[in-house]
């Protein structure tokens, strides 16, 4: 009988390509994703500072109303004992 002798199927290049064309479809999805967080970071930084902005002036109108009452208290026991 003849002896066959072994070759190796040289199928590589079509995997390496199909391997680089897929790696670089993963590599233009990260990058999208990466850049849609990118963009959601930067509207939620700017949500965070309106937010900050709005209870600063919150807190400012509350500390006005606790010293408006506490004249308005101040002003009550004042006139309580100069009645008695």
């Amino acid at each position: 009988m003849a002896t066959r002798e072994p070759q190796k199927a040289k199928r590589a290049s079509p995997r390496k390509a199909a391997a680089k064309s897929d790696l670089s479809d993963a590599v233009k999805r990260l990058e999208s994703r990466i850049k849609s967080l990118q963009v959601e970071r930067d509207a939620l930084n700017g949500e965070l500072k309106a937010a900050q902005e709005r209870i600063a002036e919150m807190e400012a109108a509350h500390k006005d109303a606790v010293n408006r009452i506490d004249w308005v208290i101040d002003s009550l026991h004042n006139i309580v004992e100069e009645k008695s």
